[in-house]
């Protein structure tokens, strides 16, 4: 099963953080394919090198690819224009959360991550299937 990892289940994996030992099992079961978007792996990368520097953003990158996480850079037409699409039809989500949410629905994976404000107005939706970490 594909799994699309949101950049807020990311940074709950490495803090340790309320759900971090649900993304644990994605990423080390070999039951699952992890994929991010690099827009979304972007969003992670920034958090860290503001809050710990240029060297834990990097080792936070270098363990997410020795995971085995497929860092996804589909900007083609049809995928951009997607995340457009829901960015203009869905209220109060960010930019980089649709591109999430396209991924997940290209590859007919699972969408997972905390951020149930941005995701639950999104849920009825049936996009995809999305698990909430917390």
């Amino acid at each position: 099963m594909k799994v699309i990892l949101d950049a807020c289940a990311v940074i709950a994996f490495f803090r340790g953080e309320v759900g971090a030992d649900i993304v644990e099992e994605y990423l080390f079961s070999n039951d699952y394919d992890c994929l991010i978007h690099r827009i979304n792996l972007c969003e992670v990368y920034y958090d860290f090198f503001r809050r710990g520097g240029e060297i834990v953003a990097e080792n936070m990158v270098t363990e997410l690819a020795m995971a085995g996480v497929t860092f996804n850079d589909d900007l083609a037409e049809n995928f951009w224009r997607q995340v457009g699409k829901y960015k203009a039809r869905i209220k109060k989500i960010s930019l980089a959360d649709c591109f999430a949410l396209t991924l997940a629905n290209r590859e007919q994976g699972l969408l997972v991550t905390s951020d149930r404000k941005a995701f639950e107005p999104v849920f009825h939706l049936n996009i995809c299937a999305i698990h909430f970490i917390r």
